[in-house]
């Protein structure tokens, strides 16, 4: 039984990872070939090339916890090795989440129309809007570095001083279950930020269908198009980063009892999300979705 699930979950893992890395990449790729030739990109564009990068990281990331898995050689992570892995990991998942939360962020000013005057302050700078919360979120980086930091250095102390194999296998355990809760509550942040967006955004589709409702143009409006659309593409993400949240949380609860097919299960779960949702955004965005017609053409 657990031989065939690990064959399964492998088989999963390799179709994630191979998919997850060529739709990151036509994103980076087909910007920058549209920078070349116009020596600019647009702020959503920006938004995309970085996002697609990130979960580019996040995709290897996880391909390495899950040979780390498989050679059942956690307890070996010390050291230079033990950062190279813990602070990437840090990184590409803090950028990961806050830049999809960010273009939430971007479609909920751009489409939706509210007549609050602040609405309208942040609407009319939308660029400087965005910019001033990815820099604040990097506070919450800081703090989610130093945290990680004093845990590493804690299981490095206990490594050091302890000499039993059992002790510094139950010191690593310990350690692995306080960073990813660590990373389950740095990421609560963003995933309300999303949510938020997306009841504004339904909201303001509420109000602008009322209007609408005399009119013979109806669903067929273009306002109520791009509503729609970005409704499809913030649902798709939250929908998408639970089932990442929800493999944050089975993979504590896994290291917590130690058991290891529910590792593989988390790291099989986790991995769906940068690998699926920049599809999502491929066929959202209409330049994107016209290269990918041309390719799927040629082919």
């Amino acid at each position: 039984m657990g031989s065939a699930l690990h064959s399964t979950f492998t088989v999963i893992m390799a179709a994630e990872f191979i998919f997850g890395n060529l739709s990151n990449g036509f994103i980076v790729l087909i910007n920058c070939m549209d920078y070349v030739m116009r020596r600019k990109l647009s702020l959503v564009d920006q938004i995309l090339v970085f996002l697609a990068l990130s979960r580019i990281l996040v995709i290897w990331e996880i391909l390495h916890s899950w040979f780390k898995v498989v050679m059942d050689s956690y307890s070996f992570m010390v050291g230079t090795e033990l950062r190279a892995f813990i602070f990437p990991w840090v990184f590409s998942n803090h950028f990961s989440l806050w830049l999809a939360t960010i273009l939430s962020i971007f479609y909920l000013l751009k489409i939706a129309s509210f007549s609050r005057p602040v609405f309208l302050y942040l609407k009319w700078r939308v660029k400087k809007v965005l910019v001033m919360i990815l820099l604040g979120n990097l506070v919450f980086l800081l703090l989610n570095v130093i945290q990680m930091n004093k845990y590493t250095e804690d299981w490095m102390r206990q490594y050091e001083t302890n000499t039993t194999w059992n002790v510094k296998v139950s010191a690593f355990a310990r350690f692995s279950e306080l960073a990813t809760f660590t990373m389950i509550v740095f990421s609560l942040v963003p995933f309300t930020v999303a949510l938020v967006s997306f009841l504004l955004l339904i909201y303001s589709l509420w109000i602008h269908l009322r209007r609408m409702q005399f009119n013979s143009k109806g669903h067929r409006d273009p306002s109520t198009k791009a509503h729609k659309s970005a409704l499809r593409i913030i649902v798709s993400f939250l929908l998408l980063y639970a089932t990442y949240f929800m493999s944050l949380f089975i993979s504590w609860l896994s290291q917590t009892h130690q058991n290891r097919i529910g590792l593989m299960f988390c790291l099989t779960l986790g991995l769906f999300y940068p690998s699926s949702h920049s599809l999502i955004l491929i066929l959202g965005n209409p330049k994107l979705r016209h290269h990918i017609c041309l390719l799927i053409t040629m082919l």
